[in-house]
């Protein structure tokens, strides 16, 4: 009897480890535990990102915070490989027996890791030190915004990460050197400004350094003695002046060569196979089969379009006598539209913003029947990042409940920040536009956890641009001007997709991309200048917004059309909302089916 006994159990301890070995290495029986897997190890790869979702920090655990991700070569080439040994196995599992859901889930997981494949060929052909995202500028951010500092453990590992510039930079080092060596060398004015950047960045006595500021002020809210905020104070400027300064004149070095080759070339073309990396990156980020020559005459014709929208309202208004962007340029200047350029006013603008944002959330009933239960708040971009950073931009909240989502605007320069255009950027970065939709993400049920982060441009920047859309055609836009600023702002989105395409692949240079865009938009040359830049340094990205939100507008339509009176907004909304971000022909395909079951 004890030997039957025994051997049964002997069976099940075979079969365990049998079960968890597959779990753990090779194709789990059950599709969702390998869709975990996957997120795990990715996640186990890059500290920086756990810290950023905030999901061990629930449990008590921290022991990613004391390191950076490794963006050495080796371990670049370590991701490529799984992740074609994770497509390799997603596929073998037999789609046709997956209940819908996980057929969705697969298809997703598909599509992205497909992507990422594909993109393997292009591997060096970016700019990993830029003036807006570059590993000099964001690795400050992270460390002043997402590194948490709420107890005596991560107050310390802060110190260690620091410690660690020096090898995450020789890391980003061989990187460039690899790049260089193939021919992939940023334009001479991108050089230049990552110069100023780095320089004003380490000029700064390290006391007055933004990784000390930021971490006295949220080591003050800790209940620790003097003596311990004082020495772990000590700590902080030791790793500045010690560590993170050098690493930073090391890169300087680099860049001050690296300036004596660079040529005023502007677009990827200039790169080796530098046309098939744009096709590449023009899929990647709309997430759709058009070419740069299509996409560049859908900008053409939503220019015209939308130009005579507004030709059409600024007539209303009694603006008759110039151009659109005459008017639009004496509009952005004109007092009565304009804060005063002071702090006293950069409060008041924030302010204004979170009221916005703020009054909408609270009349979206008769749209959506759904809400993300986190917060947003609006804050300024940090002031080391102002010169070269984006209008605004939007930050998740932690997926642990302790950081609310942020919507950071940029007020370098007040008389960048016409009043009639606010409402517009509050919808677009919070609700409903990125806030709503990420929020929800995040916080979706009995789907993988993948779903709830997994970024698809055209999808997230689509519906931040339909999110404006929806709130100029429900009313919210409370006065003619406001109005106009939305229009404006679609108009400026239309232009991009010429911008981009006419740069990368119709070799524009800098120049005549920013005439263009003086031509039709009526903002500050700065402002104009900015942007271009950032289509210089970001192929592609700039043409997912339009190219999402048309979309979003086309599936909109076609349900109107189809369902007649069946049609129901907050329906439509669910669908799109409800499912993650994914691939705009999977969200067709999504939208059809929902189309068809309701007239079935």
């Amino acid at each position: 009897m004890n030997q039957i006994i025994y051997g049964f159990i002997g069976l099940v301890i075979l079969l365990f480890v049998w079960w968890l070995t597959k779990l753990l290495f090779f194709k789990p029986l059950n599709i969702n535990h390998f869709f975990e897997r996957i997120f795990i190890q990715i996640a186990l790869m890059n500290p920086e990102l756990l810290s950023t979702m905030g999901i061990l920090e629930r449990f008590g655990l921290n022991f990613h915070n004391d390191d950076l991700t490794d963006i050495s070569d080796r371990n670049v080439h370590k991701m490529h490989r799984f992740t074609r040994r994770t497509l390799r196995i997603l596929r073998d599992y037999d789609r046709e027996k997956l209940s819908k859901e996980k057929q969705l889930s697969s298809e997703i997981l598909d599509w992205y890791l497909d992507d990422l494949v594909r993109g393997q060929e292009f591997m060096y052909h970016d700019y990993p030190v830029n003036q807006f995202f570059g590993t000099q500028n964001e690795l400050p951010n992270f460390m002043a915004t997402l590194h948490p500092l709420n107890s005596k453990a991560n107050v310390k590992n802060y110190v260690k990460r620091l410690n660690k510039f020096d090898v995450k930079f020789e890391q980003l080092l061989e990187g460039l050197r690899i790049r260089t060596e193939t021919g992939v060398i940023p334009p001479k004015f991108v050089i230049q400004r990552v110069l100023t950047e780095m320089r004003e960045f380490i000029d700064a006595d390290p006391q007055e350094n933004l990784l000390y500021t930021s971490y006295e002020k949220k080591l003050l809210a800790l209940s620790l003695d003097e003596y311990s905020q004082r020495k772990l104070l000590d700590s902080v400027l030791v790793s500045i002046e010690n560590c993170v300064y050098p690493a930073y004149r090391k890169l300087i070095t680099f860049f001050k060569e690296l300036e004596s080759v660079a040529t005023e070339d502007d677009g990827v073309w200039k790169l080796p196979n530098g046309e098939a990396y744009y096709a590449y990156k023009l899929r990647s980020f709309t997430s759709t089969n058009q070419t740069a020559d299509e996409i560049h005459e859908i900008g053409k014709k939503e220019v015209e379009r939308i130009e005579v929208t507004m030709r059409a309202t600024l007539d209303e208004l009694g603006h008759t006598e110039k151009s659109i962007v005459e008017h639009m340029d004496d509009l952005s200047q004109a007092p009565e539209h304009l804060y005063e350029n002071n702090d006293e006013s950069r409060e008041r603008a924030l302010r204004e913003y979170q009221t916005m944002i703020d009054h909408i959330d609270q009349n979206l009933d008769n749209l959506f029947d759904v809400r993300p239960k986190s917060k947003v708040k609006v804050e300024r971009v940090p002031e080391f990042r102002e010169t070269t950073a984006p209008g605004a931009y939007y930050m998740i909240p932690s997926m642990d409940g302790s950081r609310p989502g942020v919507f950071y605007a940029n007020l370098r320069d007040m008389n960048e920040v016409p009043k009639y255009s606010m409402q517009t950027l509050a919808y677009h970065e919070a609700i409903p536009g990125h806030h709503f939709q990420l929020a929800l993400a995040q916080e979706l049920k009995g789907v993988p956890t993948f779903r709830k982060l997994i970024p698809f441009t055209a999808y997230v920047e689509g519906w931040a641009l339909y999110a404006e859309k929806i709130a100029y055609e429900n009313g919210f836009f409370d006065d003619p001007y406001s109005q106009l600023g939305y229009l404006e702002s679609e108009l400026f989105r239309a232009v991009r997709l010429v911008v981009d395409t006419g740069i990368h692949h119709k070799r524009w240079t800098r120049e005549e991309a920013i005439a263009y865009m003086r031509e039709h938009i009526g903002q500050p040359i700065e402002s104009i200048i900015t942007e271009v830049e950032r289509y210089i340094v970001y192929p592609g990205q700039a043409c997912a917004y339009k190219i999402g939100e048309l979309k979003i507008v086309e599936l909109r339509d076609r349900a109107i059309s189809e369902l007649g009176d069946l049609y129901n907004i907050r329906d439509f909304h669910n669908i799109v909302l409800q499912n993650g971000s994914m691939p705009l022909e999977i969200l067709e395909r999504r939208v059809n089916h929902y189309i068809h079951t309701h007239t079935v």
